[in-house]
């Protein structure tokens, strides 16, 4: 268990990022210091819990940046900001706001800092590698990937340690063969990876694995110019060569896409975690499976599958949010989509974990514009993780007691780093 369980509360004078409010709007909460939690397991975050008991809109300091920023955790809120264009996300790139990440430096191109239509126009040239029918057609090729991991599994027998040996190869080496990376380039394309989303390191060495990553990206978009293929390296090679899309644009819509395997690493870990720590729901799953979709939508909803928040928004002008707290113009605005997914106004009874529970759209995926652009693909690789080993290994237990489980520290994407099983 963590040691730290709350975080100060101070009230400094307003920052110039984020200046006084003008006379009629109400009193501003205080702002609250939220550090980066070293929690254990699936534990909430109790600083997020006290900022949601606190009310809907509050104000937070993350470890890094400038000022302060208000966050918003109430479901119609998240909704609200992330699909409203008076906020922005372009906005952002042009100053510093308080954030998690210790080294900020957004890259031209990328979807994440993009504003409508520009984040349509980006888009557009690796939208096809990401649809429902894409995936389709990736299933097989997935499954078999993953069935050769769990065969190595089965043939060394028991213990395993399911993260290295399942849950941390098959998404990497499926989002490769997605993005279009060569087998020789897959192990050090991960090694930057993984470094980037830690906050072990510093600047520095964020610094240098993003250097080393879309230094890569830059040489694979080049050299796939005059490619036809249906990998995202080739897409943008071509979009590229055919003016469509700048090379800054394109590396930079590569980058957070390449980094994307990750989450599903993090998130099956928790998802199994839990299943393998609550025989009730290592139950329900193995005796419907047909049912179990909709018990993976619960587990999304319910994971803390990040540290605080993720990307801030800018205000372009002053916006009234449902409780009549006004955000003014040029104030940077978070939103949590893990206090979205526990609001009980939405999702009664929200801290329990409800397989029966009615379907209601969770946020694990983002909402409005950014959702995440590989959501079909994350969802496609969480079906066919769970459904193999729950199948193929009927008596899959943990192997250590639950608290022996090792959980991934200093990283902004939470999960078990080891998960030792047997069966």
């Amino acid at each position: 268990m963590t040691t730290e369980t709350t975080a100060p509360t101070t009230e400094p004078a307003e920052p110039a990022a984020a200046g006084p409010l003008p006379p009629g709007y109400r009193t501003a909460p205080p702002v609250r210091d939220w550090p980066a939690l070293e929690l254990a397991g699936t534990d909430f975050d109790p600083v997020l819990a006290a900022l949601m008991a606190q009310g809907p809109v509050t104000r937070i300091r993350l470890p890094y940046g400038e000022g302060w920023a208000w966050l918003a955790t109430r479901y119609e809120d998240v909704r609200t900001v992330t699909n409203d264009p008076r906020f922005s996300r372009a906005e952002v790139t042009r100053g510093q706001v308080t954030r998690l990440a210790p080294h900020f430096r957004p890259r031209p191109g990328s979807l994440a800092w993009a504003d409508q239509p520009d984040h349509n126009r980006l888009r557009k040239p690796l939208a096809g590698a990401f649809t429902v029918g894409a995936m389709k057609r990736l299933r097989p090729r997935a499954q078999e990937i993953l069935d050769g991991l769990v065969d190595g599994v089965l043939r060394d027998g028991p213990p395993a340690d399911l993260v290295g040996r399942v849950l941390e190869p098959f998404p990497v080496t499926v989002v490769s063969e997605v993005m279009g990376v060569p087998e020789a380039d897959r192990e050090q394309v991960h090694a930057w990876t993984r470094q980037i989303i830690s906050t072990s390191g510093g600047a520095e060495a964020a610094e240098t694995a993003k250097q080393g990553l879309y230094g890569w990206i830059t040489e694979t978009v080049r050299a796939r110019a005059g490619s036809a293929g249906e990998d995202v390296y080739s897409l943008l090679g071509a979009a590229v060569a055919g003016g469509v899309i700048g090379e800054e644009e394109a590396v930079g819509l590569a980058g957070p896409l390449q980094i994307g395997g990750e989450a599903v690493t993090h998130n099956c870990g928790q998802m199994l975690f839990l299943m393998l720590t609550r025989p009730e729901l290592m139950a329900r799953m193995r005796e419907r499976p047909a049912e179990r979709g909709p018990v993976l939508d619960e587990l999304l909803r319910w994971i803390p599958h990040r540290s605080t928040v993720g990307l801030a928004r800018i205000a372009l002008e002053d916006v009234e949010l449902s409780d009549g707290t006004r955000i003014p113009a040029g104030d940077p605005v978070y939103v949590s989509y893990l206090a979205g997914n526990r609001d009980p106004a939405v999702f009664p009874d929200p801290d329990r974990i409800l397989p029966d529970r009615d379907p209601r759209p969770h946020l694990a995926f983002g909402h409005g514009t950014h959702y995440c652009t590989g959501a079909v693909l994350a969802r496609l690789q969480t079906e066919l993780l769970v459904d193999t080993l729950l199948d193929r290994l009927p008596g899959l237990r943990l192997a250590v007691p639950a608290e022996g489980v090792r959980w991934r520290r200093r990283t902004m994407i939470r999960g078990p780093r080891t998960l030792p099983a047997t069966w």
